[in-house]
């Protein structure tokens, strides 16, 4: 399982929920008790709170820094547990749900049957296709090395990110039913005026921190190459700057997230 920190999980879900159609199939007003897998920092937890109105929601991750976090920050129960030995007992929830979990585990369908195990109805994942990923931007050389940055950093994850379609297969193999999908598309835009969440990234950029976040990966796929990969990234932060300084500068980028439901056999609606 790999580990980020609060500020990492804030910067890439920021305003993700800012449209909840795609949760529509969670049926979440008819839920009594939602167990949220991997919460981290209690993003998608508090949104399912607010759609899910009396229903008691309960975050649960493996990182206790996490869970201090999403308790302060959401004001809901939060438990300490492994999305392989959840401390739920069978039939605990009538949904189960995570978000952006499965993508960073060596072993998603043994985590959903754990899931299958817990709910008593449904299990849904929120996963995003980071293959898939489309970068538009005002600075020429950052489309393409943020494509080269991405297939290096799929070469050498380790766990299938850019799972796709096959969020579905994993969903069967783990004996869920009625399997259904639909894709959510994250959109953010950068551009004029710039927010203080804006000027960071800029910063981060020119500085080499963001490709740090995903040092280790990097390293992996290109070895001794990753030097000049920040070099050429830094340089590439440092037109951004420059450009936004100029209020030029704009950039669009479109993560695709598959929303998937499956129903626990035997119990639950279709």
């Amino acid at each position: 399982m790999r580990n980020f920190s609060a500020d990492y999980l804030r910067r890439t879900r920021a305003g993700l929920w800012s449209s909840r159609e795609a949760l529509d199939d969670l049926d979440l007003p008819s839920r009594d008790r939602i167990l949220d897998v991997g919460c981290g920092t209690g993003e998608l937890t508090r949104v399912l709170a607010a759609e899910a109105g009396d229903c008691e929601v309960v975050g649960v991750d493996a990182d206790p820094s996490l869970l201090r976090v999403a308790r302060e920050e959401t004001g809901l129960p939060v438990v300490a547990g492994d999305a392989l030995r959840l401390p739920v007992h069978d039939d605990g929830a009538d949904l189960v749900t995570c978000q952006a979990l499965l993508v960073n585990l060596p072993d998603p369908v043994a985590a959903l049957r754990e899931f299958r195990r817990v709910a008593s109805g449904h299990v849904a994942a929120i996963e995003p296709d980071n293959g898939d990923v489309a970068v538009e931007s005002t600075v020429e050389r950052e489309v393409a090395l943020e494509r080269r940055v991405r297939e290096a950093y799929l070469d050498g994850v380790g766990t299938d990110v850019a799972m796709g379609e096959r969020v579905v297969e994993a969903f069967e193999a783990a004996g869920l039913v009625d399997v259904r999908t639909r894709r959510h598309y994250h959109r953010k835009v950068i551009e004029p005026p710039y927010s203080e969440a804006d000027l960071e990234d800029a910063t981060r950029k020119a500085t080499g921190a963001g490709l740090a976040d995903h040092e280790t990966e990097l390293r992996r796929a290109v070895g001794e190459g990753y030097d000049d990969l920040r070099a050429a990234w830094r340089e590439m932060g440092r037109e951004v700057v420059a450009a936004m300084r100029a209020e030029t500068y704009r950039r669009a980028e479109v993560v695709p997230f598959d929303v998937v439901v499956g129903r626990v056999p035997g119990r639950g609606f279709k």
